[in-house]
């Protein structure tokens, strides 16, 4: 007995250490100051990671307009069918686009109703950009549509979500924010997005980088070219009338921001109104896009660098969209070139000779709005634009109420619960206290090393599990209690009060733990927080309660030499 016990407190003695160095152990060469009262409290704060109610910060819920991204892609084909029939001579009366009641249409009407079957079977092979597995046609007269169908629609939404969201995982890792959660959030077809920003109490300025497109395109301005100055128009429908009242589908009429040379250190760029000054008309389909674009960098026109002068983006292409740009730009010397960014031409230089694998967008770019752009470009253009559903700020000074509140909620109850138990079971009751103690000990350990946040829902599960924790010992001990009053030993009492105790107490953990993991799976970050830390501390108990606490009882009875007639219990 003696040896098996010796095993026990050798088991127990390195759980305990293992979780006191993981919960107040320094994470870097430990110094005496670690281990005062101020340094323990220091070193707590390092290892265990906050939630966001708790540390204070920024959450947004985003939702991906998806019914956006479905309607450029309806565009997009109905521009590559429209191209199409063109090249291969089809008689095509119009080719448009429909987007209305979650509908999605490309709708082909043909002069001649005989060609509407070959057109049907042909065509999809050779428009640019069309995808047969999205599209099912319909023939009516001499009207062909393809509808997208809903199966297509979903799975094009889900992959949209996806791409956004990686795409502002990386312009929030760009950033620089410190341990953001960032996941999906609802059910699928909500298209949502949560962002959890902890230390980040004014979240405007990621609001505006994070809803940001970076859609880049280099396209060819039409009119004549240097020395002539650019072919701008007043307004749009003047640039329409200029192509005969109607868009071909090789053109395309734009704004134009006309910005101003850049400033002078120490001047002010006049500020923009965001309405268009001017419109240009482009050709269609771009030179390069975005997708081509291999870095971004943003730099200042003054060596010097400061922090009022006016900067420019630098851009460089990947080497198949260099080739492609130095083709173009050698064939268009003198030729005007619109930087096109989300459907607004912010430069448009003529081209004095072959340009391969560089470009610059110029104009009155402050520091910090040059960098957003090059940021923004870097990462990739949102499949489609984000709102905001929700934005909830937490302030520092919030978060640390909680914790108080929290922590004394906590101990107070911990307290009620030692006193109980002493008063109750007397000197039994020391026993689950030592398991309590060590109970807690061991979630905070677990909770650190698994990096999961604290949560003010997280706490009520670590005081909920307290209670469980209470709960076991109360099972095994009123069950000792009852075979003392059938008369057997105090070693014989303990050991049938442990063993018949053990299929309870294993039953009510295994049905609570299955009730959080479905409150993991299918709750949200508070709710899950609440799941986490109650999981870890009914694991935990499963050993405090069971192991810990009937070695404790083997001390005892070591002690007196198995000899113990009485249990204060």
């Amino acid at each position: 007995m003696k040896k098996n016990l010796l095993h026990r407190v050798i088991i127990i003695a390195v759980v305990t250490l293992l979780g006191l160095w993981v919960v107040i152990g320094p994470r870097h060469r430990p110094a005496l100051a670690d281990f005062t009262p101020a340094g323990i409290n220091k070193t707590l704060r390092e290892n265990i990671r906050l939630g966001l109610d708790l540390r204070g910060g920024s959450q947004l819920v985003m939702q991906v307009q998806v019914q956006d991204y479905l309607k450029r892609l309806t565009e997009e084909t109905s521009r590559g069918v429209q191209d199409a029939a063109r090249e291969q001579g089809y008689d095509v009366k119009e080719v448009r686009p429909e987007a209305d009641g979650g509908g999605y249409r490309v709708v082909l009407v043909a002069n001649d109703p005989s060609k509407v079957s070959e057109i049907r079977d042909n065509l999809p092979n050779r428009a640019t950009g069309f995808d047969p597995s999205i599209w099912s046609a319909a023939v009516s007269g001499n009207t062909l549509t393809w509808e997208m169908s809903d199966a297509a629609k979903t799975s094009l939404g889900t992959r949209a979500t996806e791409d956004a969201l990686k795409i502002i995982d990386t312009r929030i890792n760009a950033l620089g924010v410190a341990e953001p959660t960032l996941q999906t959030h609802g059910p699928t077809s909500a298209h949502q997005i949560l962002l959890q920003m902890p230390g980040i109490d004014d979240p405007e300025r990621i609001k505006q980088l994070l809803k940001s497109e970076s859609r880049l395109e280099l396209m060819k301005v039409v009119g004549p070219g240097n020395p002539s100055p650019i072919q701008t128009y007043p307004t749009e429908e003047a640039a329409r009338q200029s192509l005969g009242g109607t868009v071909p589908s090789n053109r395309r009429v734009l704004a134009y921001d006309e910005r101003d040379e850049p400033t002078a250190a120490g001047t002010t760029a006049p500020p923009k109104t965001g309405e268009p000054t001017a419109w240009v008309v482009v050709e269609t389909p771009a030179v390069v896009d975005g997708s081509e674009l291999r870095s971004a960098d943003a730099s200042s026109n003054n060596p010097a660098g400061g922090p009022d002068d006016a900067y420019q983006i630098n851009f460089t292409l990947k080497p198949s969209g260099a080739q492609k740009f130095g083709a173009w730009t050698a064939a268009n010397v003198g030729a005007y070139m619109a930087v096109v960014l989300n459907d607004r031409v912010q430069s448009a230089p003529y081209i004095k000779s072959q340009i391969t694998d560089s470009g610059q967008i110029s104009g009155n770019f402050t520091r910090d709005s040059a960098n957003d752009l090059a940021l923004t470009l870097r990462s990739g253009a949102l499949p489609a634009r984000i709102v905001y559903l929700e934005e909830r700020t937490v302030g520092p000074s919030l978060g640390a109420d909680s914790i108080r509140s929290g922590v004394t909620a906590s101990l107070v109850g911990l307290a009620l619960v030692v006193l109980t138990m002493l008063v109750y079971y007397r000197w039994s009751g020391l026993n689950a206290v030592i398991a309590l103690l060590l109970n807690t000990l061991l979630t905070l350990a677990a909770l650190i090393l698994f990096d999961a946040a604290l949560t003010l829902p997280g706490i009520a599960g670590i005081i909920l599990g307290i209670g469980m924790a209470v709960d076991s010992n109360v099972l095994i001990f009123e069950r000792i209690r009852e075979e003392l009053a059938t008369g057997k030993t105090v070693a014989s009492a303990i050991d049938a009060g442990f063993d018949r105790a053990f299929v309870t107490i294993i039953d009510t953990h295994v049905t609570t733990i299955v009730s959080s993991l479905f409150l993991f799976v299918f709750g949200t970050g508070p709710i899950r927080g609440f799941a986490v830390t109650l999981v870890l501390g009914l694991l935990a108990n499963l050993f405090t309660a069971v192991y810990v606490s009937r070695t404790i009882f083997l001390w005892e009875l070591s002690r007196k030499q198995g000899r113990a007639e009485t249990l204060s219990i």
